[in-house]
C-alpha cells in the first residue's frame, strides 16, 4: 500500500540541513564496533576499525526520516559546498575534487538518497522495508562509483595511476561494501525506531 509522505516543505528543509550536518559529522567519524561482551577478558573492551566512515549511514537515515526531498537535497548541498572549497569530503574539497577516483561515489549519494527516501515512504514503517530501501541506495552509490570510476579509467583523466581498473574497484568498492551495508542496516533500525515514536 502507497502511503503518501507526511513530510511537508518546511520539514523537508530541517531534515536536509539535519542531513547536510550528519553528513559532514559522519565523514569525520571513522565506523568501530566493540568486542562482545563474552570477550572482555580482565574487563577491557577491544574496539575494532570496519575501514569505513558513517557517511553512509548519515545519508540514508536523512533518506528514511525526511523522505526523498530531504535525501537528495542534503546531499547536493554537501557536494557543493566540498566543491566550493569547503573541506567536507574525506580528503578535503575544491573543484578540483573531481579528479578523485571516490568522486563517482560522492557524486551517487545524491539518487541514492532520493531513492531511499522514496522507498522508504512507500508503505507503512517497517524495519524489512527501511533497510530493503537503505540497500538500494546502497547499490544505487556503487553503481555510480564504479561507472565514474570506469569513465576515469576510460579517458584517463582521474589521478588512479597507482591502481589497475581491477584494484581500484576492489580497493574502492569491494572492501568496503560488507562494512558499508552492516551501517546501512544499523541506520535503517535506528529510523524505524524514531519513526515509531514520532508517530509517522
Amino acid at each position: 500500500m502507497r502511503l503518501r509522505s507526511p513530510v511537508t516543505l518546511p520539514l523537508d528543509l530541517i531534515w536536509s540541513i539535519i542531513g547536510l550536518l550528519l553528513t559532514i559529522g559522519g565523514t569525520l567519524l571513522e565506523a568501530s564496533i566493540a568486542s562482545p561482551v563474552w570477550s572482555w577478558g580482565g574487563g577491557s573492551m577491544r574496539v575494532y576499525s570496519l575501514g569505513v566512515t558513517y557517511q553512509i549511514g548519515a545519508v540514508f537515515f536523512v533518506a528514511c526520516m525526511g523522505g526523498k526531498n530531504a535525501g537528495a537535497l542534503s546531499q547536493i548541498a554537501y557536494l557543493v559546498l566540498g566543491l566550493m572549497g569547503f573541506e567536507v569530503f574525506t580528503q578535503g574539497g575544491g573543484l578540483d575534487y573531481f579528479l578523485q577516483p571516490t568522486f563517482g561515489y560522492l557524486l551517487g549519494f545524491v539518487p541514492a538518497g532520493w531513492l531511499c527516501g522514496w522507498l522508504a515512504f512507500r508503505a507503512k514503517p517497517q524495519v524489512e522495508v527501511l533497510t530493503l530501501s537503505c540497500l538500494v541506495g546502497l547499490t544505487v552509490i556503487h553503481g555510480v562509483g564504479l561507472l565514474y570510476l570506469g569513465v576515469a579509467y576510460g579517458l584517463g583523466w582521474a589521478d588512479v595511476s597507482s591502481l589497475t581498473l581491477v584494484e581500484a574497484v576492489m580497493h574502492y568498492s569491494i572492501t568496503h561494501l560488507p562494512a558499508q551495508a552492516a551501517i546501512a542496516c544499523a541506520a535503517s533500525v535506528f529510523a524505524f525506531c524514531l519513526r515509531r515514536v514520532l508517530l509517522y
